[in-house]
């Protein structure tokens, strides 16, 4: 399938074509099913913060959008091509079958677009195979259809990744530095006006957590000493869990290598506490059971009330990834996550 955007009558309409084609022409192409190889019934596009998704049948394609932020900069062509082959490479990892390739989008001299490579490059995608939507752990946990084995069987193959990853090289107080300067940010980040998040609350919270890293800061130094820190996922959320034989994982954090690198109590606190707002608390206990069994870790209790309520704090900042008209069904939900927040920071004292 091709698509005409431009005339191409004059030369130097045609020597700046490619610059001239805007993201809203390349999502209208990739949003016709005529354009895929495999010639899909219908094409599903979802946006989100940072790409355009394009569902077919039995392919899912993702289109980085020109965004920079402090955390990551795809502002130039040259640049979401890395990301893309980056995305590649880190989700291969845990989902070696599923992600397929980087495939161009391409305009050749008539001023055509074409999905392959049948001109100059004017966008990548990485190509991912679709996964069973019931299979993925969030619907199943909203359908009731996840048990004890299915945990396990995930568990036990993260555990197997965490204990297969290089060791991150860190100082423990640069560790505790980075968790200090977290707590502060999204501190800070939340205490903004139109969030409309009670302060006293904020700063209980805060202070709970800035009390635990000072006062275990022994603990924090074993965890270091122990080369606890590894290159994990980085987004271990229940829609990126998929409950197949054998289960993968999806949707790395792939754009910052620094916000990946964690101690897998922390990562695995964020799953739990992720299933415990989805209804499913149960889930995180058999998580960090079947991990304690498979490994030699043994994080204490308090360690993962820590990390949850730091986690259940970052969650909120997704309030900046929706339209001011959504901001309402956000602010509750982040007042969830602050509640969440404020019983494993209370837990945090017995």
């Amino acid at each position: 399938m091709t698509s005409t955007y431009h005339d191409s009558s004059h030369p130097q309409i045609a020597a700046n074509r490619k610059a001239d084609i805007d993201i809203a022409a390349k999502v209208a192409f990739l949003s016709q099913p005529s354009v895929y190889p495999d010639h899909p019934s219908r094409v599903d596009v979802i946006q989100t913060h940072m790409s355009w998704v394009f569902l077919t049948d039995q392919l899912v394609y993702k289109l980085k959008k020109p965004v920079r932020f402090d955390f990551l900069d795809f502002s130039t062509l040259e640049r979401r091509h890395h990301d893309c082959m980056e995305e590649l490479r880190l989700n291969r990892r845990l989902a070696p079958d599923v992600y397929l390739d980087v495939v161009p989008l391409t305009i050749d001299a008539s001023g055509q677009l074409h999905l392959g490579n049948e001109g100059e490059p004017v966008e990548w995608l990485v190509k991912i195979k679709r996964l069973p939507r019931e299979l993925m752990l969030d619907q199943a946990i909203a359908n009731n259809q996840v048990d004890q084995s299915d945990v396990r069987d995930f568990t036990k193959r993260l555990a197997e990744f965490y204990q297969q990853a290089e060791p991150v090289a860190m100082t423990a107080q640069a560790y505790q530095q980075r968790l200090a300067q977290s707590i502060h940010a999204y501190s800070q980040g939340l205490l903004k006006p139109d969030y409309e998040i009670p302060h006293r609350r904020v700063d209980t919270v805060r202070k709970s957590l800035l009390n635990y890293l000072s006062e275990k800061s022994d603990l924090f130094n074993t965890r270091i000493a122990e080369h606890r820190i590894v290159e994990a996922h980085g987004d271990l959320r229940p829609e990126h869990v998929c409950l197949t034989r054998p289960p993968v994982f999806i949707d790395c954090l792939e754009f910052n290598r620094d916000l990946r690198n964690l101690d897998p109590a922390d990562e695995l606190a964020f799953l739990a506490l992720e299933c415990e707002y989805a209804g499913a608390g149960w889930i995180g206990q058999v998580v960090f059971e079947t991990y304690r069994q498979q490994t030699d870790d043994d994080p204490p209790q308090s360690l993962i009330y820590f990390y949850k309520a730091l986690r259940a704090r970052l969650s909120i900042q997704h309030l900046d990834d929706h339209d001011t008209n959504e901001r309402q069904k956000w602010t509750r939900r982040a007042l969830d996550y602050l509640q969440l927040a404020e019983h494993h920071a209370e837990m945090l004292g017995k």
